[in-house]
């Protein structure tokens, strides 16, 4: 089946140049010109989204946060401000990566390249089991992107549960903030350590282990890691 990309952008050029690339790797392209459209396009059959923060009708991140709550799919915002405020929010909605414009279009198909690689990767270990981590009260499984605590459905972004499996699946492990931000990202992200304090924070906020025996540590001046008491 092709593997389609939408590429929801108002900028002509955008598309051409990103379509180009694309098409040069075997992906089919679904254009959007406007956030609404956007929206109505990302069905069942989208593999990855890249969605301009700034767009008529809805914004990139209004679009973002429309598609989160139906879908996982993977989404890649782009932005010619590359605001710091924008950048958190994003990814806070669950975009699993950030581009600020101009950027190179090998660029970009490479990073969507390496985000599928990691989805199929994760589909690819269903039958398994080994994506899916228990510890008391807490199950986290990769296959269908859920968190359960204390046997309820906890809602958290695909990024908050990515690093929560991590941290879960290696208990006393400290990762640092970068470290956290390569792995999680699945390559050499660019981003801000503190954006990895901010989806800690989040977490804890849902995560509520009083009792359970386990806790999400803070290595001050290093990182994190999940502590089993």
């Amino acid at each position: 089946m092709d593997t389609k990309i939408l590429i929801a952008d108002d900028d002509p050029i955008v598309h051409e140049s990103l379509k180009i690339y694309l098409e040069a790797e075997g992906f089919k392209t679904v254009d959007c010109y406007d956030g609404i459209s956007a929206v109505a396009s990302a069905d069942s059959t989208v593999s990855l989204c890249v969605l301009d923060i700034m767009m008529p009708g809805k914004s990139g991140i209004d679009v973002c946060r429309e598609i989160r709550k139906t879908s996982q799919v993977p989404i890649v915002m782009l932005t010619a401000k590359g605001e710091e405020v924008d950048k958190i929010v994003g990814l806070e909605l669950g975009a699993d990566d950030y581009i600020v414009k101009p950027f190179s279009p090998r660029e970009v198909v490479a990073r969507i390249k390496a985000i599928l690689r990691r989805t199929e990767n994760h589909a690819a270990g269903e039958d398994s089991g080994k994506n899916v981590i228990q510890h008391n009260g807490l199950m986290i499984d990769l296959n269908s992107y859920t968190v359960l605590l204390r046997g309820e459905p906890v809602i958290c972004t695909p990024k908050e549960i990515e690093i929560l499996f991590l941290l879960a699946s290696n208990p006393g492990h400290v990762f640092t903030r970068d470290t956290l931000l390569s792995k999680v990202w699945g390559y050499d992200f660019a981003g801000e350590t503190r954006t990895v304090d901010t989806h800690i924070k989040r977490l804890r906020a849902k995560l509520d282990s009083t009792g359970l025996g386990w806790s999400i540590k803070t290595i001050y001046g290093v990182g994190y890691k999940f502590e089993l008491e």
